[in-house]
């Protein structure tokens, strides 16, 4: 397939991490490697250890979890250019974490400076959800008006808002529980109850979102060369304050990625490549935009696959 439309990167969040990811990129391809023992000896920790053989429970933990999938989308992004040196995407959007991975992409802050934020982020999202416990619950079915009143009631917050029908409710598990009741009281066709180590994208990460403000003050950041869509407002950004703003108030905000997708479609846009590991992306976007065309980037296979379908890759800037 050759690719004449516009490309958006799309890049996954926590949760899209599983054992033995990244170990194909590393193991065939010099420049993922590098990606890989740059990480290890940013962090000073073996990531590869962790990402390669695990065990589950240590890679699902925030602390890990999070710097794993940030590298892993480099890893990625860095073999797929080598493929198509001339892949140039028009748009960049990430999911959660996600964010810091099309910012690299985009040319708006270093790897290894994304790597350190990350690694900050990741750990003041651990210690929080441990001075201030809570969950998460995912709602099917329900409009996004109505979740709002089942968060408000419950006393919850509404924290990702990733299609239609799936809605994410971040509180205390007494609030979550409360919530689930409510929301299937009101009508959702499900109510689950996640397998999350805090309550994400909610006030109980604002001692988290401060540190992460300090860490942001020393960063470096540059315009993003393409589009970028943050989660937090759902409209294009490029002043690097701004940015730097909205990347500390991600954790304390809805992800608004109903309305990112949206934002992509009014550009023009109906070709995406999903970076990194897992093909939850691909999920969430087809439910809303079923036009949409998403080729997962985050295995050898997956590169093989996107190599077979055409000779050519080319996008048109935006």
């Amino acid at each position: 397939m050759t690719f004449s439309e516009k490309i958006g990167f799309l890049f996954p969040g926590q949760g899209a991490q599983s054992v033995g990811m990244g170990k194909d990129l590393h193991d065939g391809f010099p420049q993922a490697r590098k990606v890989f023992e740059q990480a290890d000896a940013v962090l000073g920790y073996s990531l590869r250890k962790i990402c390669f053989e695990g065990p589950e429970e240590e890679l699902t933990r925030t602390l890990y979890a999070q710097p794993a999938i940030y590298t892993h989308s480099y890893a990625a992004l860095l073999v797929l250019r080598e493929k198509y040196p001339d892949l140039t995407p028009s748009f960049a959007a990430g999911l959660s974490l996600g964010e810091f991975s099309a910012l690299t992409a985009a040319g708006s802050i270093a790897f290894e400076d994304g790597l350190k934020l990350v690694q900050i982020r990741a750990e003041a999202m651990e210690e929080a959800a441990k001075n201030h416990p809570g969950t998460m619950a995912s709602i099917l079915g329900l409009s996004p008006a109505d979740c709002e009143g089942v968060a408000r009631d419950a006393g919850c917050e509404v924290a990702n808002l990733n299609s239609p029908e799936q809605i994410v409710l971040s509180g205390t598990a007494e609030t979550i529980e409360k919530a689930c009741a409510l929301a299937e009281q009101r009508g959702a066709k499900r109510a689950l109850r996640l397998k999350v180590g805090g309550a994400f994208h909610s006030s109980l990460m604002a001692d988290a979102r401060e540190r992460l403000t300090v860490a942001l003050r020393s960063t470096p950041i540059r315009p993003p060369h393409c589009a970028f869509i943050p989660n937090a407002k759902a409209a294009k950004v490029s002043d690097p304050e701004e940015i730097r703003e909205l990347l500390s108030r991600q954790l304390t905000s809805p992800v608004r990625w109903v309305e990112t997708m949206l934002r992509a479609k009014e550009s023009g846009l109906t070709h995406f490549l999903e970076i990194g590991p897992g093909k939850v992306l691909k999920g969430l976007v087809k439910k809303s935009h079923p036009e949409f065309q998403i080729f997962p980037c985050g295995t050898a296979a997956d590169l093989e696959k996107l190599e077979s379908a055409g000779s050519a890759v080319e996008t048109k800037d935006s």
